[in-house]
């Protein structure tokens, strides 16, 4: 068995270069160190390093890496549920902060659109859109009066070619599960979803690839599925000598604006992860709309990307009526009749703030009938790269697909309203490296 010592081999700092001409972060995992140079766009400059280090980063300011050694070795990535890869693309930043290479070894996901956008941008060496289902062993026994009440009739094994490849190759496997079965605003089935048990599934995937280490993103809910499918999970990692470490993370510790919270658990075969101790060490000022999203205001681009949805009329007069009362939530009278007396969702119809993160991005973020997505300064919703932005992705990273084909509007409320956030990435790939005692 493995050393399962727990500590803080995390070190990270961020301060002004000579001149304050540019922003320098050094990232140190278990004595490797990587050092980011940054050149901060204008209007960045003066506000406190960590903060303006993520403003940078969301602006798609320039960016320099070096390795301080000792090591400089690939971290081969593998992602299932990939999405459009804003999970790897936050994992990516965080090996490469240490001075490491990542290698995108292999990418899968059924959605052929949000597979384009992560092709485009991380350029996996192999991809798929297999069903996970079919690509490798799951049989498991559950009996409640046993403990461990869960074990596999089996190990896993892989049954695909592409997964074949891959095994004893994946240093990281990454996955974020579909989680509409646990969200909040999943009323009906929120704890018998059958789609909860897509979660199980990944101590599975990473048993037969041999992972070294593991990373799974899902939304905080997890915990109370009536059928223990978090427990499960852990338990079978477990089984098959690995560490785990889970915990909520709240993202606007970590520079992001917006109010989301996600639950993270990391497992690894080398050393017991504790991802609480790089949180105390990376953790971030908060960020407001102002400041995320206020040099995009007045763009006016040809494409969707830049372009906020169609209004009927009945939703231009709602927001007409914030915008004359300088409201933020619309009042019972401007709302449809099943939204009146009784509802439990005040957010939807409202105005954002400026001095204030957002609320949770979805995927109906083009619409205010779907939340709070109205403009805090224009009569407007948010367009997609404000979306974006608040989700945490750079300008640099582009919602296209592979030929450089713009997205339909629907595409990109679906593709952004359904990503990690790359900083929650970032977070768990810090801890996940230092689990892996690089």
């Amino acid at each position: 068995m493995p050393n399962p010592t727990r500590s803080n081999p995390v070190s990270e700092t961020i301060e002004y270069g000579s001149g304050n001409k540019s922003i320098v972060r050094k990232l140190s995992v278990n004595g490797q160190l990587g050092t980011t140079i940054a050149s901060p766009p204008e209007g960045i400059v003066g506000l406190e390093a960590r903060s303006a280090w993520d403003l940078t980063f969301l602006q798609g300011g320039v960016t320099q890496y070096q390795n301080d050694g000792p090591s400089g070795e690939d971290i081969r990535i593998a992602d299932v549920f990939c999405g459009c890869g804003g999970l790897s693309y936050g994992v990516a930043e965080s090996v490469r902060a240490a001075g490491l290479t990542p290698v995108h070894f292999l990418a899968i996901d059924i959605d052929p659109v949000a597979m384009e956008v992560h092709r485009r941008n991380l350029d996996p060496l192999k991809h798929s859109l297999e069903n996970l289902w079919a690509s490798v062993t799951t049989n498991y026994s559950v009996n409640r009066h046993r403990d461990p009440s869960i074990r596999y009739l089996g190990t896993p094994r892989v049954l695909t070619d592409d997964l074949k490849e891959s095994i004893g190759k994946i240093d990281l496997l990454l996955g974020s599960p579909p989680c509409e079965g646990h969200s909040t605003s999943n009323n009906v089935t929120r704890r018998t979803d059958e789609r909860n048990k897509y979660y199980v599934l990944m101590p599975s995937i990473a048993i037969a690839l041999e992972a070294k280490a593991v990373i799974i993103e899902n939304v905080p809910g997890i915990s109370h599925d009536s059928r223990d499918i978090l427990l499960h999970a852990v338990s079978l990692f477990k089984q098959h000598d690995y560490f785990v470490d889970e915990i909520v993370i709240d993202a606007t510790e970590l520079g992001l604006p917006q109010t989301r919270k996600r639950h993270v658990l990391v497992a690894s075969r080398i050393r017991q992860p504790d991802i609480d101790a790089t949180l105390q060490e990376i953790r971030r000022p908060k960020i407001d709309l102002r400041a995320a999203i206020g040099d995009i205001e007045h763009i006016e681009g040809s494409g969707v990307f830049d372009a906020a949805g169609q209004l009927s009329s009945e939703n231009v007069a709602r927001i007409n009526y914030l915008f004359d009362r300088d409201e933020h939530d619309l009042d019972n009278s401007m709302r449809p009749r099943s939204h009146r007396d009784g509802h439990t969702y005040p957010s939807i119809y409202g105005r954002l703030w400026w001095d204030k993160p957002s609320g949770t991005i979805t995927t109906g973020f083009n619409t205010p009938g779907r939340g709070r997505y109205i403009h805090p300064g224009q009569r407007r919703t948010i367009t997609p790269h404000e979306a974006a932005r608040i989700q945490g992705f750079p300008d640099t990273f582009e919602f296209k697909l592979i030929d450089g084909s713009p997205l339909t509007r629907q595409a990109l409320g679906n593709i952004i309203g359904n990503a990690v956030p790359p900083q929650i990435g970032y977070a768990a790939g810090v801890a996940a490296l230092a689990a892996l005692a690089i």
